[in-house]
């Protein structure tokens, strides 16, 4: 299976993003680009086109949906998925009609986690079963 060569993680937390970035490197060690808030993230992405975007709902200046929907006017393409610890069903509703491709809640455990970016990962850039993530 192939990984993404460059991850775009967003989150105004700094340490959401160093959590999610050390379970990211088990992935083939990607480059990550790192913003605060969704204006940085419409910029980076502007830039540098990363493979993938992960990216927090609720962030000051431009929150995640308005990011999102910016780099999805600019890239239709674009693989996004977004984090939060909101649970709501508007939530989710709204990040899959701005064209998220997935949704992850930033409470799940390191392992679920690790799961889940692989499934997310095998889906978008893989054929086939996912083998184990690098350890």
């Amino acid at each position: 299976m192939s990984y993404p060569q460059t991850i775009l993680l967003t989150d105004d937390e700094a340490h959401i993003r160093k959590f999610i970035g050390l379970v990211l490197r088990k992935f083939d060690n990607p480059r990550i680009l790192e913003a605060s808030d969704g204006a940085q993230a419409v910029e980076l992405y502007k830039q540098h086109k990363p493979d993938m975007v992960l990216m927090d709902v609720n962030m000051p200046n431009m929150d995640g949906l308005q990011a999102l929907e910016q780099i999805r006017s600019h890239d239709p393409d674009a693989l996004i998925v977004m984090l939060t610890s909101l649970t709501n069903r508007q939530t989710v509703e709204e990040c899959v009609r701005l064209g998220a491709n997935d949704y992850i809640r930033k409470d799940t455990p390191r392992e679920e986690l690790t799961a889940r970016f692989d499934e997310i990962i095998a889906d978008c850039f893989g054929s086939g079963t996912p083998e184990a993530a690098p350890q």
